[in-house]
């Protein structure tokens, strides 16, 4: 049986187009030499990659917030997330910017809760999920963030984790983050935590 472990693999591009460049996608076309020889065209959005916090209290709480998703056509319940928008900003300094952000909290204790790739048919987007607790509220007046767009008007919601779980279950949160994170945080939670990579953890 083959070690079932993800590695890197790269087959080769003989061109690669670009179709359009927003301001955090692109969509390119590249042509890969399939293993028979066969050359072939792949579309793909280059993303920058993006990362989110599961946010735990003491009473096992997870901090969720609700957003506007335009191209899903709903508001979803999901993570304090945000993009890998700042050069070389170590991951979970990004993490707890959106924590600060978005949510209005900071946290004492980090780990890194696990690794994905969203939808690696179609996007090379990578994201880091942290877990996040010893959690204090940041003073009004200390953060000069202002929330524009989708993010004006984002409700901060407090759930069990037990019923995060249910709900993702259930099929009453949708967000890939949010139902990755969850199901992790209460997977992990079964050792305490103990068996999580620290916050700073290379990716692979």
């Amino acid at each position: 049986m083959p070690d079932v472990v993800d590695v890197p693999e790269r087959w080769e591009v003989v061109s690669s187009a670009e179709h359009f460049s927003g301001r955090v996608i692109r969509v390119v076309t590249d042509a890969v030499v399939m293993p028979d020889g066969e050359v072939v065209n792949r579309d793909y959005v280059a993303h920058p990659g993006s990362v989110s916090v599961v946010a735990l209290d003491d009473r096992d709480r997870v901090l969720m917030i609700r957003q506007y998703r335009h191209p899903a056509g709903r508001l979803l319940w999901e993570l304090p997330a945000g993009l890998r928008d700042v050069e070389d900003e170590p991951l979970h300094l990004a993490a707890a910017r959106e924590l600060a952000e978005e949510a209005g909290y900071r946290a004492a204790t980090w780990h890194t809760l696990v690794d994905a790739l969203t939808s690696p048919g179609m996007t090379d987007e990578r994201t880091r999920i942290f877990l996040a607790r010893d959690l204090t509220p940041i003073p009004e007046g200390e953060l000069d963030f202002v929330r524009r767009h989708e993010e004006s008007d984002m409700p901060v919601v407090w759930i069990p984790l037990s019923d995060a779980v249910r709900r993702a279950l259930e099929g009453m949160i949708h967000n890939f983050q949010a139902v990755a994170g969850i199901l992790a945080a209460y997977a992990a939670s079964a050792d305490a935590f103990a068996s999580l990579r620290p916050a700073d953890a290379p990716e692979a």
